[in-house]
């Protein structure tokens, strides 16, 4: 090729010296010549390349045309130097695109690491700085259990089976960039720095997920009727009776404030507990209040938590946001690790109504249940953060945003109420959080009883009360088969800003009671719809939104799965 470029260049320079210009229009025209010669050697090159591998090229145009962001699909797949080798099948391209994610993935990392460095941070920068390298961390984790299935799973058809799986991880693993440039919203400085790369992160998960759900249908549990009571599959005939309200228990260590069991504190018994275990670690938890904030990281799974009443057996916090902490390190009790469960405890947040988001229990533990567990607090009180998760019999009580987050979970058999905020506030419900349509995320509330407490009562007209309001583009919440109050406004639902979401969010209201579930009066969004089909209100069911039928009969906690 260069030979060629040279005999070109010196035939130019050849025809230069036959024509009387000058010596400088000679070389000029002598360069033109070489350029498009040079030109055309390029064009024919990378024809050429393509050509060489016009299949690979074929899968990844397709493959990448169901996705939100096509051409970052495509151009980010069909540049990596092995896409030829690796490219032979569609499930490759899912493969391949995971792979280069990661790579993304560790890059941001090291990024946020090198700020978290820097000279002169506020203890809130520090703080979301951390959340951050967490969130980094869990979405690394789920990309290699992404990329984990996808080897696995040889066949279209166990990839069908397993689809569930795959679309909670790359679920979870967008909702953490959100998470993370979430906690500076308060900090646009550092969140500026980071936004360009976490963005691109998230839209690289969302190509993925996108990719994943072309590829597979749903596996829901179908042919169940809506008032069917069943305990979910994925929760096993031990798990259930140690879930069950007035089973004994042996547990496998005690935590006693005054010193007569194994441990002084909840988060004393946590740290001492195995990592990655594959069977059930109760930790009793004994009648006392416990002033202290509990994690139970990633790598503590299947632990569970049982007290000796949701009454006697408290955890309690005031973390709260406009004490310098982030929405997400404010949580009094934040549960990670997989397959956790609790039953009668109290989970509270006492910083009140005028330090914002304070919250209770934060939760991104996948396949995860509470029995009749109180949540108390103010603003934010429960973030479902991510994952599959289940409420039965439980009590939840705040103001603005009260359940808020991106799990898939379901609420069943709830007290949910709302309690009086700060002057001139409004008190929404739910704040759901899923920012991308393929996403198996969204909060249902099935067959729970929607009211007020006493001191909200007394004042309700003068605090407007909504169902909720869109956090995110394609916010998703259904409320079923449950008693509403009258402190619910009749319009039911709030915007968040303007008209923000208001064509892209789904929310939904079927066969709901109370003076408060009237349907007459809700707002004429777009996305807004009360479901007259029993089978589309099915898919919400817990059976069929979280796979209920999977893993909720491993709690021993009572469930319907219709």
């Amino acid at each position: 090729m260069m030979r060629r470029v040279k005999d070109l260049y010196a035939r130019a320079i050849i025809s230069s010296k036959k024509v009387s210009f000058s010596s400088k229009r000679a070389k000029l025209l002598a360069l033109i010549v070489l350029v498009s010669a040079l030109i055309g050697i390029v064009v024919v090159a990378v024809k050429s390349s393509r050509d060489s591998h016009s299949p690979a090229e074929g899968l990844v145009k397709t493959s990448c045309s169901s996705t939100t962001y096509p051409e970052l699909c495509y151009s980010s797949i069909i540049n990596h130097p092995d896409v030829t080798k690796k490219v032979k099948t569609q499930k490759d391209v899912i493969e391949l695109a995971v792979n280069i994610t990661q790579a993304a993935v560790r890059k941001n990392y090291f990024q946020i690491k090198k700020l978290s460095t820097r000279k002169g941070l506020t203890p809130r920068e520090i703080g979301a700085l951390h959340d951050c390298l967490q969130m980094v961390s869990e979405t690394l984790e789920e990309l290699e259990e992404v990329a984990r299935g996808l080897e696995e799973y040889h066949s279209y058809e166990s990839l069908r089976q397993h689809a569930n799986d795959l679309k909670t991880l790359m679920s979870s693993a967008i909702t953490d960039q959100e998470t993370c440039l979430d906690g500076f919203s308060q900090d646009k400085r550092l969140r500026k720095e980071l936004e360009k790369g976490q963005v691109k992160v998230e839209k690289m998960c969302s190509n993925a997920l996108a990719m994943i759900c072309n590829m597979t249908i749903d596996q829901n549990a179908a042919g169940r009727k809506l008032e069917e009571e069943v305990w979910p599959e994925w929760l096993s005939p031990r798990d259930r009776r140690l879930l069950q309200s007035g089973t004994t228990v042996r547990p496998n260590v005690v935590v006693a404030a005054d010193g007569s069991g194994n441990y002084k504190t909840v988060a004393a018994a946590v740290a001492a507990a195995p990592s990655k275990s594959s069977t059930r670690y109760v930790i009793r938890i004994k009648a006392g209040v416990y002033r202290e904030n509990v994690e139970v990281p990633k790598a503590k799974t299947n632990i569970m938590f049982i007290g000796d009443g949701r009454e006697t057996t408290i955890i309690t916090g005031s973390r709260s946001v406009k004490g310098g902490s982030t929405t997400f390190e404010s949580a009094t009790v934040a549960i990670v690790g997989d397959g956790f469960l609790a039953r009668d405890i109290t989970f509270q947040n006492t910083a009140g109504a005028s330090n914002h988001q304070a919250v209770a229990l934060r939760v991104g533990s996948d396949f995860s249940a509470f029995y009749k567990c109180d949540m108390l607090a103010y603003q934010d009180t429960l973030y479902v953060h991510k994952n599959r998760q289940f409420y039965i019999n439980c009590l939840i009580v705040g103001t603005v945003d009260f359940i808020f987050g991106n799990a898939a979970v379901v609420f069943q058999d709830c007290d949910i109420h709302a309690r009086r905020p700060n002057s001139g506030q409004k008190n929404m419900l739910t704040a759901q959080g899923r920012t991308d349509r393929n996403q198996n995320t969204g909060i249902v509330i099935h067959k729970c009883r929607i009211g007020a407490t006493s001191d909200l009562k007394a004042v309700q007209g003068s605090f407007p009360t909504y169902l909720g309001r869109p956090w995110k583009q394609y916010s998703r919440t259904v409320i079923m088969q449950s008693s509403i109050s009258n402190v619910i406004q009749p319009t039911g639902w709030f915007e968040w800003d303007g008209d923000f979401a208001l064509e892209t969010l789904y929310y939904g209201e079927y066969r709901n009671t109370g003076p408060g579930a009237g349907t007459s009066g809700r707002v004429k969004w777009k996305g807004f719809k009360v479901i007259t089909s029993s089978s589309e209100a099915q898919g919400f069911t817990p059976g069929s939104f979280i796979v209920g039928g999977s893993w909720l009969g491993n709690t021993g906690f009572p469930f319907a799965l219709g």
